[in-house]
């Protein structure tokens, strides 16, 4: 009979990228979890991957067993944790996925206060792109994500915002400048992050009728720091948690842009994740509070 450590070890071996890191993630040696998804293959009678050298693959049987297998997780950790809860505590394991930019300003705090008031609770956090943590959401990789707002057809609480800055050679002749417009960003090679950042600032540039000059892509912001610290182009950045480089100077954009990030889950998440929503609603609520006063 398919226990929950089988499930587990597969679906970790697929979110781990191998038996080896999946074992460090739930614990086990890696020949538990071999055994554990050995023993899985044989109750469902067909092989769940392709073993090659370069690693591995989801046989077709695998891309359908992945789907029930992390229902079912997901549907057995539920049940665990509403069932603590019914005795007033909470535990089990919140997965959250976060934005590289928006992990250290905006969820560690949140996360600290979480963990103080929930002890019990483990801590999954996973960093991706806008894209990766819908998925993840979708996919129930992720129970609760950090995604930009607004958007439909998940539970969201506002988390904050992240103001877009102009990011800029310290040597090149905008670094003098005290704001930096669009146009004068289109005049150089542009670095663009593909991590989200490209959606908030795009359709702004569009507006004025902009048109960058698109020499790079980068995925990550420190690649796009080092890009522009090398003298090799400008970029779009969010301010928030942004780390002071030298040879690149941060000027204010103009016209201001903001992305609004919020905490979202989906509408069958598990109690940890519906109490970590309802702490970010709670903080949220409080700063919309405190700011209504100092008006």
């Amino acid at each position: 009979m398919t226990t929950l450590l089988q499930l587990k070890a597969f679906t970790s071996v697929v979110d781990q990228g191998g038996f080896t890191a999946a074992g460090r993630r739930l614990g086990l040696s890696q020949p538990a979890v071999s055994r554990a998804v050995a023993t899985l293959e044989k109750e469902l009678g067909l092989p769940l991957f392709v073993r090659r050298r370069d690693g591995l693959s989801l046989t077709e049987a695998g891309s359908v067993a992945l789907t029930h297998a992390r229902e079912a997780v997901r549907h057995l950790t539920l049940m665990r944790t509403e069932v603590a809860g019914l005795a007033g505590d909470i535990s089990g394991t919140l997965s959250l996925a976060s934005l590289p930019t928006a992990t250290a300003a905006l969820v560690a705090p949140q996360l600290q206060a979480f963990v103080e008031r929930h002890p019990a609770v483990t801590i999954r956090l996973l960093e991706g792109s806008e894209q990766e943590i819908r998925d993840w959401l979708d996919q129930g990789a992720a129970e609760a994500g950090v995604v930009r707002l607004p958007i439909r057809g998940l539970d969201v609480a506002v988390l904050g915002e992240q103001e877009m800055v102009a990011v800029v050679p310290a040597g090149s002749r905008l670094a003098s400048k005290e704001t930096i417009t669009y146009p004068d960003l289109a005049s150089e090679p542009f670095v663009r992050g593909t991590g989200g950042c490209a959606d908030v600032f795009m359709p702004v540039a569009r507006q004025a009728g902009v048109h960058f000059d698109l020499a790079f892509d980068a995925r990550e912001v420190t690649a796009a720091l080092e890009i522009v610290r090398a003298g090799l182009g400008v970029s779009i950045l969010p301010s928030v948690g942004l780390p002071d480089l030298p040879g690149v100077a941060v000027r204010p954009l103009v016209p201001k842009t903001v992305r609004r990030l919020g905490v979202a889950v989906s509408a069958s998440a598990s109690a940890p994740a519906r109490a970590f929503l309802e702490q970010v609603a709670a903080s949220s609520a409080r700063r919309h509070s405190d700011s209504h006063r100092a008006q």
